[in-house]
C-alpha cells in the first residue's frame, strides 16, 4: 500500500498543541473559507490530471480505527431517522477554537499541508495541500476548506441538537479524531451537510479512509444513523485493503 508523505514533524507538534483543553477564539478572514454546512452546494468541476495510482489514499487523519474496529463501531451506531433542522445555527458550534495562538483551521493546514511556513500569527504563507476527495493539489492556504468530516447540520440531525454549547465547541474543533480535513472548496461545498448515503468523494481511493473517518466520528460522539447512511459506510469499509 502506497500513501502520500506528509510533514510529520509538524503533525506531532499539531498534536501536542491540542492535549489541553481548546479556548474559543476568533477567526481571521481566512479561517471562514469552510462552506456553510447545508449551503446550496455547486457541482464539483473535473480536476485536472489522473487520480493517484494507489489503492486506498492515506492522509493525516489521526484517529482513524482498522477496518475492523470500524465495522464493530458500526454495528454499535443506533440506526434512526433523522431528526429536524429545528433551532439549527452553525453559531451553536462555535469555531474555530484557538490554543496558543493557532485555530483549529490553522492547525488543521500544518497538519495536512506539506512544506508549510507560516507568519507570527499562525497563518500559511506558503504550502501546498492535497485534496483526498478529489485528487487537487492547492497552492494557496485561502483555496483549501476545512471539512467537518461529519458535518455540523448532519450532527444536528442525529444527536448535536441536544448537547450543550461545549460539546458543539469540542466537536467543531476536534483534531484528537478524523473530524477536519483540508480539501478543496469544490468538494467541500459539493458535500455540503450530505451523508454518505447522498455524497461519497469523487476519488473511489479515498471511500475506505471516509468510511473509517466517519464511522469513528459518529460513534465518538455517540451520533445516529439513518439505515441507508449505514448500509453506505458498510459498503464503503468493504473497500479496505484486507
Amino acid at each position: 500500500m502506497r500513501g502520500r508523505s506528509r510533514n510529520h514533524t509538524v503533525a506531532v507538534a499539531v498534536a501536542a498543541a491540542l492535549s489541553g483543553t481548546l479556548a474559543l477564539g476568533g477567526c481571521t478572514a481566512e479561517d471562514v473559507t469552510d462552506a456553510a454546512d447545508g449551503d446550496p452546494a455547486p457541482s464539483a468541476p473535473a480536476t485536472d490530471g489522473a487520480p493517484p495510482a494507489t489503492d486506498f489514499i492515506v492522509t493525516a487523519l489521526p484517529g482513524l480505527p482498522t477496518p475492523e474496529d470500524a465495522r464493530t463501531q458500526l454495528g454499535e451506531l443506533t440506526v434512526a431517522e433523522q431528526r429536524p433542522m429545528t433551532g439549527y445555527d452553525r453559531d451553536k458550534f462555535p469555531h474555530w477554537a484557538s490554543q496558543d495562538g493557532c485555530t483549529a483551521r490553522q492547525q488543521t493546514l500544518l497538519r495536512d499541508g506539506e512544506d508549510v511556513v507560516t507568519d507570527d500569527t499562525c497563518q500559511p504563507t506558503s504550502g501546498s495541500w492535497y485534496s483526498a476527495y478529489d485528487g487537487e493539489t492547492l497552492n494557496e492556504a485561502k483555496d483549501v476548506d476545512i471539512d467537518h468530516m461529519v458535518p455540523l447540520a448532519n450532527a444536528w440531525r442525529s444527536g448535536a441538537d441536544s448537547w450543550d454549547n461545549d460539546r458543539r465547541a469540542a466537536f467543531a474543533n476536534d483534531l484528537t479524531h478524523p473530524q477536519l480535513l483540508g480539501v478543496s472548496a469544490s468538494s467541500n461545498r459539493s458535500k455540503g451537510d450530505q451523508g454518505p448515503e447522498d455524497w461519497q468523494p469523487p476519488l473511489e481511493e479515498f471511500w475506505c479512509e471516509y468510511g473509517l473517518a466517519w464511522t469513528r466520528v459518529k460513534h465518538e460522539y455517540d451520533l445516529t444513523v439513518t439505515q441507508d447512511e449505514h448500509d453506505e459506510l458498510s459498503a464503503m469499509l468493504n473497500t479496505c485493503p484486507a
